[in-house]
């Protein structure tokens, strides 16, 4: 994968600590976007998300926390449950012209 391309990537972490964990939050804040509690979403190339990773790896404690960073498909199937999949105004898309293959939606009592 080339460097200098932007795409779509999945932040998840649990750390233990209470101060690494506020410290891991705000640093993700001002890289990514919250999209839940411990999870993020960035648009970036593969040199910043190498980026993010080496400023994380600073950040925890490798033998007690645990973070993960996943590249999002380019044509991503989407299904949650609940209200809402993403925050208001947050796509995980590529480019104009891509859409969600399968974008399903699941509640209770259908």
């Amino acid at each position: 994968m080339a460097l200098n391309k932007t795409r779509t990537w999945l932040i998840a972490y649990d750390i233990a600590d209470p101060r690494r964990l506020a410290r891991v939050h705000r640093y993700l804040k001002s890289e990514a976007v919250p999209v839940q509690y411990s999870v993020f979403v960035a648009r970036a190339t593969a040199g910043k998300v190498g980026g993010i990773k080496s400023a994380l790896a600073d950040l925890i404690d490798p033998g007690t926390d645990d973070v993960r960073i996943y590249l999002v498909p380019e044509r991503p199937e989407l299904s949650y449950l609940g209200t809402k999949a993403l925050p208001e105004g947050i796509l995980l898309l590529e480019g104009k012209t891509h859409a969600f293959s399968s974008f399903t939606s699941s509640s209770r009592g259908g």
